[in-house]
C-alpha cells in the first residue's frame, strides 16, 4: 500500500509539473512493478503491454471516428447545422444560443470530440451571435458548454477509451449516451431560457424565420442526419461492430465531401493528419495506463480499495457520489482523458464489486469529465473558445458559464438517481 501511494504521489507531482502523462505513467508503473518483481520481469511486462495496446483492434475506432468528424467539418455541414437550428429556434428567447447548442449536439453526433466541437462552433456561431447583440462572454460560455455535448452523444472518444480500459461493450456505451446527451442539451437550453428571462441584455435580439426557410434549411443537414442514422442504427441493431461502423462513417463522410465538390488532396491530407495526430497522442497514454494498472494490481491496491469500500456503511450510490466528488476535484488540475486513465484502474473494480452496471458508470464518468471541461482553473473548452475570441475575458466567461455547470450537475444527479435514463436504450439492443 505504501509503495502504491508513493507511486500515485510521484505520478501526480510529475503530471502537475507538465511531464507527458503517458510516459510518466509508464515510468512510474515500470519502477513500481520492478520493486516487487525485479527489473527484467518489469521490462518484459512493459514490452508486452506495448505490443498488446499497439495491436488492439478496438483502438482503431478512434482514428476512424476522428476522420469522420474532420471530413464532415470540411464538407461544411457545421455551418448548415447552425443555419438550420437558427431558422427553427431563433424566435425563442435567447434563440441563437439555443441554435448554437442544437448545432453542437448535431455536430457532436458525427464528431466525438468536445474540443473540436467547441472550436468548430465558435467559428460558425459566435460571429452571428455577436452581430445580433449577444454579450461576447455569454456567447463564448454557451459554445464552451455546448461543446461538452460532443463527448456524450455518440460517437465519443472518452467512451471508447473507457470501453477499452474496462472491456465494456463500446456499442452499448454509445447507445447509453444518447438519452443523457439529449437530456443535457435540453437542460442547457433551459439554462439559456432562464438567463434570457433574468438578464435579457445578455441574449440580444430574436431572429425570426418563416416556415419556407425553416423547411429549406433541413435540406443541408439531411446528409449528416442520414449518416448518423446509418452508422448508429447499424451499430444499435447489431449489424456493425463499433470498428465497422466507424469505418463506414468515415467512408460516408468522404462521400458527402466528394458530393459537395469540396474534396481535394490538400483537404484529405489535412483530415488524415488530424486523425493521426489524435491517435498518436492517445496511444502512449493508453500504453502508460496499462503498465501503471499492472503495477497497481501487483501492489494489491485495487483489491484493497475494493475491500475497504465494501467495509464502509455507505450505499453503492453513495460510493459513486463520492467518486464524482473526486472527479470534480481532479477536474481542477487534470484534463478529462487524464482523469479517466488515472482513476478507472482503481474505481472500476470497486464499481464491479458493488454490483453496479459498468455501462451506467461509464456514462456517469463521461458527464463528470464534461464538468471538468467547463470549470476553472483548467476548463479546456473555455480556453479553446477564448483562443478564438480575442478581447474577451477568460474569467468573465467562467462567470457566465456557471448556469451551465448547474445544468450539468442536475443532469448528473438525474442519471445517478434514475439509471434507466442511460440503460434503457442499451437494454433494447440486439
Amino acid at each position: 500500500m505504501i509503495v502504491s501511494l508513493l507511486g500515485f504521489i510521484v505520478l501526480f507531482a510529475l503530471a502537475f509539473f507538465g511531464f507527458p502523462l503517458g510516459f510518466t505513467m509508464a515510468a512510474v508503473g515500470l519502477a513500481g512493478f520492478a520493486w516487487f518483481r525485479g527489473l527484467e520481469p518489469a521490462l518484459a511486462m512493459a514490452a508486452q503491454q506495448v505490443v498488446d495496446v499497439g495491436m488492439s483492434y478496438g483502438l482503431s475506432v478512434i482514428p476512424l471516428f476522428v476522420l469522420m468528424g474532420s471530413l464532415i467539418f470540411k464538407a461544411g455541414v457545421a455551418d448548415e447545422l447552425f443555419t438550420a437550428a437558427q431558422r427553427w429556434l431563433g424566435g425563442l428567447r435567447g434563440g441563437l444560443a439555443h441554435a448554437s447548442l442544437g448545432a453542437c449536439a448535431g455536430f457532436g453526433a458525427v464528431c466525438g470530440s468536445s474540443l473540436a466541437t467547441a472550436a468548430t462552433m465558435t467559428r460558425v456561431a459566435v460571429p452571428e451571435m455577436r452581430r445580433h447583440g449577444y454579450e461576447p462572454a455569454f456567447a463564448g460560455a454557451t459554445i464552451a458548454a455546448g461543446g461538452t455535448i460532443g463527448i456524450l452523444i455518440p460517437p465519443s472518444v472518452p467512451m471508447v477509451i473507457y470501453g477499452i480500459l474496462t472491456e465494456t461493450d463500446i456499442g452499448k456505451l454509445f447507445a447509453a449516451g444518447v438519452l443523457p446527451g439529449l437530456l443535457l442539451t435540453g437542460l442547457y437550453m433551459a439554462a439559456v431560457w432562464v438567463t434570457a428571462r433574468l438578464q435579457p441584455q445578455l441574449t440580444g435580439r430574436l431572429v425570426l424565420s418563416d416556415w419556407r426557410s425553416r423547411l429549406a434549411s433541413l435540406r443541408g443537414v439531411l446528409p449528416a442526419l442520414l449518416l448518423f442514422g446509418f452508422v448508429f442504427g447499424g451499430l444499435y441493431l447489431g449489424v456493425f461492430t463499433p470498428t465497422e461502423s466507424a469505418g463506414l462513417g468515415a467512408a460516408g463522410a468522404l462521400a458527402i465531401l466528394v458530393a459537395r465538390r469540396r474534396a481535394s488532396w490538400a483537404v484529405l491530407r489535412e483530415a488524415l493528419s488530424e486523425s493521426v495526430e489524435v491517435t498518436a497522442v492517445l496511444l502512449p497514454v493508453t500504453i502508460g495506463a496499462a503498465i501503471f494498472t499492472n503495477f497497481l494490481t501487483m501492489a494489491g491496491l485495487t483489491q484493497a480499495a475494493a475491500e475497504w469500500v465494501g467495509s464502509l456503511d455507505v450505499s453503492p450510490v453513495g460510493v459513486v457520489v463520492l467518486m464524482c466528488v473526486v472527479y470534480i476535484l481532479l477536474g481542477c488540475v487534470f484534463d478529462g482523458l487524464a482523469m479517466i486513465f488515472l482513476t478507472i484502474p482503481i474505481f472500476f473494480p470497486i464499481v464491479v464489486g458493488l454490483g453496479l452496471d459498468p455501462v451506467w458508470f461509464g456514462i456517469v464518468v463521461v458527464i463528470v469529465v464534461e464538468l471538468g471541461l467547463i470549470t476553472p482553473p483548467m476548463g479546456m473548452n473555455v480556453f479553446v473558445v477564448k483562443g478564438l475570441m480575442p478581447g474577451v475575458s477568460t474569467w468573465r466567461m467562467f462567470a457566465r458559464i456557471g448556469v451551465f455547470v448547474a445544468a450539468a450537475l442536475l443532469c448528473l444527479g438525474l442519471v445517478i438517481a434514475v439509471p434507466d435514463i442511460a440503460l434503457w436504450l442499451p437494454s433494447m439492443m440486439k
